[in-house]
């Protein structure tokens, strides 16, 4: 028996459809609370034996075929507002990065370099997302959570023990709200940046297929910087096409041919086709190159049971 709420769980609920790649099985529950109170009241009484696993609008994930034990997490309405104080901006966990940057743009502050990345800020702020050189952790003044144990706290960027796209965020804490910080700006100014930005994203990835944004970190530890004097040795998409497998598929799972660090499902592809593909890639580049490719999409959940296995 889980605890009563005020918004909505659901038993059995399929997760391809809330995945930009759209693939994986069922969460054994989909909670979606009503407001922070009630995501905190079902944590305190949930048994802590359940695992809990907070997800955003999916982004940067592949579920895998057997789907989640436990109970996922996402939040929806009530949790997207955005707000600007001088030059700070305080969002909801479900707000998109998008959303936000073009917000702060109008209002002055330039948090631009959230608008082209994919996702939600609650995503955002647990995996430090930057790009053309800036990082999360460069902005954030605090993000406020939801422990395990229904405790809610406000951590700081120490707090958080930022590094290169990762964080030190508790196991099944879920992050509702972060306030971030940027230099102020002419919105003019700023609308014309990210307009730069977005063009240059769309002429080099494949904004149009289905894919979860990067696939691998860069191994050099950092993001590209968007400047001319950018180096690409020690980047994932480099290694990737030094190693040949650009367009590099299996089943429905392509690497894509524009950008060769985007796993793209182009059409029928499972979880499982999708993860072998990747792990082919990360052995290939290391047989060519040495470097270990590490995954930047998160995987999670269980494999599909294989047909015919003894139980």
């Amino acid at each position: 028996m889980l605890p009563a709420v005020r918004g909505t769980l659901t038993p059995g609920r399929p997760l391809a459809d809330l995945t930009w790649l759209r693939v994986g099985g069922p969460a054994d529950w989909l909670f979606q609370p009503a407001d922070e109170a009630d995501l905190a009241a079902f944590l305190a009484r949930l048994d802590p034996a359940v695992p809990v696993f907070p997800m955003g609008v999916g982004s940067n994930l592949i579920v895998r075929d057997g789907g989640i034990r436990g109970v996922v997490v996402r939040l929806g309405r009530g949790f997207n507002g955005i707000a600007v104080e001088g030059n700070r901006v305080t969002a909801g966990a479900a707000a998109l990065d998008a959303h936000v940057a073009r917000k702060a743009a109008e209002a002055g502050v330039d948090l631009t370099y959230l608008r082209t990345i994919p996702g939600a800020v609650g995503g955002a702020v647990r995996m430090n997302a930057g790009c053309y050189g800036s990082y999360t952790a460069d902005h954030l003044v605090t993000a406020r959570v939801v422990l395990r144990d229904g405790t809610v706290r406000s951590l700081g960027p120490r707090e958080m023990g930022f590094a290169y796209r990762s964080s030190l965020l508790p196991e099944g804490a879920v992050i509702v709200e972060a306030t971030f910080e940027g230099p102020k700006g002419d919105p003019a100014a700023l609308e014309a940046k990210m307009a730069e930005q977005l063009a240059r994203r769309d002429a080099t990835q494949p904004v149009k297929d289905r894919t979860a944004g990067s696939t691998f970190r860069n191994p050099g530890g950092f993001s590209s910087t968007g400047r001319a004097d950018d180096v690409h040795d020690l980047k994932a998409w480099k290694l990737i096409d030094d190693a040949g497998l650009r367009g590099f598929r299996r089943g429905g799972a392509v690497m894509s041919e524009k950008h060769p660090n985007f796993l793209t499902n182009i059409g029928g592809a499972t979880a499982a086709e999708l993860e072998e593909l990747g792990e082919e890639v990360r052995k290939r580049v290391f047989e060519s190159s040495g470097l270990t490719l590490e995954w930047e999409i998160m995987r999670v959940g269980e494999k599909a049971p294989v047909a015919g296995a003894q139980a």
